[in-house]
């Protein structure tokens, strides 16, 4: 276990002019937006940066047929050989102590080859959430993470009567022959009206060319198993930033009440003048304007700028309490805060109106790849997305071939053009048991995300599985990502594509894309490509330092975990076979000092508890019930 830190900027410095020689690989190893991805086919590979693959597939490409329904393929682990011969990496050579963390220490000495049960340190077996160590470091309560903080079934409280959208008087054509989105609109809105309902979708291909729009609670659309009851969605052209199926609640906020004291950390209380209009059960986002001051606190002067001198939510709350009886009022939440809220930086609670609840996707199949150069010439277009709801689900989906892919020739057999599932200003939601794959639109501009997150809490990704994307997995554009948990995912084959004639893909990994994605978890997963949580400097608008106070735990796979995340970051239990790097040894890592936890390297199958968020979850249900 390594626990002392070199914070010395010339130490620091020094290491990097020591390495040079072996670094020099790695002005190949940003993409377009900023990346962590594959170092050039002719350059040896640099601190575990896979080389780019050749556009035929091969060994390495061992995955199912592309023609073949991710629904099909619950898990995979594809060979783990390359078809580019792998060169020593010249970073292979150097000690632990000069680079940091390199597969020669991943067994540690402190561990050996022990097979014996291990905890962290951090999170000894009689931990609760207010422990930390001598040094201030501690592991945040990840477990209220999923719809209804993963205290119930999905879809426990579902309203309304089934429309089978094929009946009278909807009349959707089940064979993919006629557009389905007028009939499929008219359900989802008798549902509405009736105040709720299950819009089914009986066995069949419904050819969607129109969008689908849901504004109202308790409205759960849901067919008979994704390899059954499929969508094909075919519009394309103009539909830039835009999702074929959109769950929207109409957002607004009515009450401002600025905190009067500081919060902190891992607290549920704040402190506000005056909370007489404040309601237990009302929705709330707590947040500040990112000021100079901490712009500069951060280090990211002429960095951060999309989102300076606004104010940003940095949590997505319920109140559980108000107490006028002192003054100030007290006002407390739901889940602790993830980071402080200072009120120098005009700290507020602001009440929440319009969010949707009790909405659900689940048991449809999904496609919506079109012409190659079509798919190129648009950004950003999702499957379906949840924008501003709460307590909601989207499980039981898979993507599958479109029949609007070309036949032959690049992006046939393609099941998506460019996103996949997107959830945004959204808080207690739960993705489960879904599956996709093979986006067509892996370039820049946001594209090829098929799974993305945004300014949301307390957000479930459970037993999902990605392949295909430019980052499968991804927290993207804005503050306010915290307490985000994936949970047994699996992500492979994550590439980067330059252009739409580009003739060599490079690794894309999922990361943390943007502004300060906090106190977040990747729990007990699979990475075929690899996660990325550094400071990402000017790409993408200023991204500057993505990632603060995540933890990796008990991560498998032959990818790469890459950790230089602002304050502390933390790295525990891995396979042997996974590569960890968080030495500050690169542009990436500027301004993250001191270097990232890691312990037991190597050593993640010893590991208990096996999945974090679940015992954490176990730990505090049992708390809450007493004796």
């Amino acid at each position: 276990m390594r626990t002392d830190r070199e914070t010395c900027p010339g130490w620091a410095w020094a290491r990097v002019v020591f390495l040079l020689p072996a670094l020099t690989g790695l002005l190949g190893a940003c993409g377009a937006d900023g990346e962590f991805i594959g170092a050039p086919t002719d350059t040896p590979e640099v601190v575990g940066l896979d080389a780019q693959r050749p556009e035929t597939p091969g060994p390495a490409d061992a995955l199912p047929p592309r023609d073949t329904p991710v629904a099909d393929f619950v898990s995979f682990s594809p060979d783990t050989s390359s078809d580019v011969e792998r060169e020593p990496s010249p970073v292979d050579a150097i000690t632990p102590d000069a680079a940091g963390t390199t597969p020669a220490d991943a067994t540690g000495d402190d561990m050996a080859a022990s097979p014996e049960p291990w905890h962290s340190a951090l999170y000894p077996p009689d931990w609760t959430p207010d422990h930390t160590d001598a040094e201030g470091r501690f592991l945040h309560d990840f477990s209220y993470a999923g719809y209804r903080n993963g205290e119930k079934e999905l879809g426990v409280a579902r309203k309304g009567a089934r429309l089978v959208v094929t009946d009278a008087p909807f009349g959707a054509v089940a064979t993919g022959e006629a557009d389905a989105t007028a009939a499929v609109q008219a359900a989802v809105d008798k549902a509405a009206q009736e105040g709720g309902g299950e819009v089914f979708f009986p066995e069949g291909l419904y050819r969607m060319d129109g969008e689908v729009r849901i504004s109202a609670s308790h409205v759960v659309l849901r067919g008979e198993g994704p390899a059954a009851s499929r969508l094909w969605f075919t519009a394309s052209e103009g539909r830039s930033h835009r999702s074929h199926v959109t769950f929207a609640g109409d957002l607004r906020h009515d009450l401002e009440l600025p905190l009067v004291e500081d919060a902190s950390a891992r607290t549920t209380e704040v402190l506000v003048a005056d909370a007489a209009d404040l309601a237990v059960g009302d929705d709330v986002t707590l947040g500040h304007v990112i000021t100079e001051a901490f712009v500069e606190e951060h280090g990211m002067t002429g960095t951060w700028r999309a989102f300076n001198d606004t104010w940003q939510p940095f949590a997505w709350r319920t109140v559980v309490a108000v107490c006028e009886d002192t003054m100030p009022h007290r006002v407390t939440l739901d889940v602790p805060l993830r980071y402080p809220l200072e009120m120098r930086d005009a700290a507020s609670l602001r009440r929440m109106q319009g969010m949707l609840a009790e909405v659900g996707f689940e048991g449809l199949g999904v496609a919506d790849a079109v012409d190659w150069e079509q798919a190129w010439s648009e950004n950003q277009i999702h499957a379906v997305e949840l924008n501003g709801v709460r307590d909601s689900w989207i499980r039981d989906v898979a993507s599958f071939p479109s029949p609007g892919a070309p036949e032959d020739g690049r992006g046939s057999g393609a099941h998506l053009q460019s996103g996949g599932i997107i959830v945004r200003r959204a808080k207690r939601v739960t993705v489960a048991d879904t599956h996709l794959a093979d986006a067509q639109n892996r370039g820049g501009g946001g594209n090829g995300y098929l799974f993305e997150v945004r300014r949301s809490s307390e957000i479930l990704f459970r037993d999902c599985t990605a392949r295909g994307g430019r980052h499968n997995f991804i927290q993207n554009w804005g503050f306010g990502a915290t307490g985000i948990v994936w949970l047994r995912i699996e992500s492979d084959d994550g590439r980067v594509y330059t252009s739409p004639d580009s003739a060599l893909r490079k690794i894309g990994y999922s990361e943390f894309h943007h502004s300060l994605a906090t106190a977040n978890l990747i729990d007990s997963s699979w990475l075929g490509d690899g996660w990325s949580a550094v400071n990402r400097g000017d790409w993408s608008t200023g991204a500057g330092h993505s990632a603060t106070e995540n933890v990796l735990w008990n991560i498998r796979g032959p990818g790469s975990v890459i950790s230089m995340q602002y304050g502390w970051g933390y790295v525990i239990g891995t396979a042997p076979e996974t590569r960890v790097f968080t030495a500050i040894l690169m542009p990436n890592s500027v301004g993250t000092e001191p270097e990232d936890w890691t312990e037991g390297l190597g050593q993640g199958a010893a590991l208990e508890p096996l999945s974090l968020y679940e015992d954490q979850l176990a730990r505090r249900r049992a708390r809450e019930a007493g004796p």
